[in-house]
């Protein structure tokens, strides 16, 4: 299946929220937040990037329902 440049955006950002999940399971430790702090951003940025991230989840379901195309033969 050719993946578009919006699902490999959204792939992206769901693996990052993954791995934010992750850390956050295992560590405590919110590596967005983090990064959000260092940049100097605060709530209402987390709040945007965390509904994007969400949103990629959200869109990311689609690609479980998309057919897959048929494979190419060789010659």
């Amino acid at each position: 299946m050719n993946r578009t440049v919006l699902d490999r955006i959204a792939l992206v950002l769901v693996i990052i929220g993954a791995i934010n999940w992750l850390l956050i399971g295992f560590r405590g430790y919110n590596l967005v937040a983090e990064v959000a702090s260092l940049i100097g951003m605060g709530s209402s940025f987390l709040r945007i990037i965390y509904s994007i991230v969400g949103l990629s989840g959200l869109y990311a379901i689609s690609l479980l329902f998309r057919e897959a195309e048929p494979a190419k033969e060789q010659a």
